[in-house]
């Protein structure tokens, strides 16, 4: 199950996602916003994350007009790693190496169907493991030694 949101600016290519996500039959929790009314950008980021933490969604998708924004909140969050992609290569590595469970996309900067690649390719990846475990493992202890 993927949790997704987004806010007014992220809204459109928000919709264009949930449709590859169900033209592939792939579950999601839509966290919001439902209009291209103008909303807080931090708050989905919170529902996101929430859904993730609670265990009721494995993975996320961020959207915002730069992804930096909704990127930075869902890091606060223990537990998330979430990573802004802007092509498949990066989302490739993002869940190859850094286990990310949060994708974050920057709606004025990337294409609709480039942003179906970057999810396509994110959600299709798995997790390396070896050696990369151990640097997840570094994350996690910093991560519990920072966010109590």
């Amino acid at each position: 199950m993927v949790a997704i949101g987004s806010d007014h600016g992220g809204y459109k290519l928000k919709e264009e996602i949930k449709k590859y996500l169900e033209e592939k039959e792939i579950e999601y929790e839509d966290c919001g916003t439902f209009s291209e009314e103008s909303v807080d950008y931090p708050e989905i980021a919170k529902a996101v994350a929430t859904e993730i933490q609670n265990k009721q969604c494995d993975k996320g998708i961020l959207i915002c007009r730069s992804g930096i924004g909704m990127s930075i909140v869902a890091n606060k969050f223990k537990g998330i790693r979430c990573a802004k992609c802007d092509n498949e290569e990066e989302a490739k590595f993002s869940r190859m190496h850094n286990d990310s469970n949060v994708l974050a996309l920057g709606a004025d900067y990337i294409e609709t169907n480039e942003a179906i690649r970057v999810v396509r390719m994110w959600l299709a990846t798995q997790f390396e493991g070896g050696r990369h475990a151990e640097r997840i493992k570094i994350i996690t202890e910093i991560e519990n030694e920072n966010m109590k």
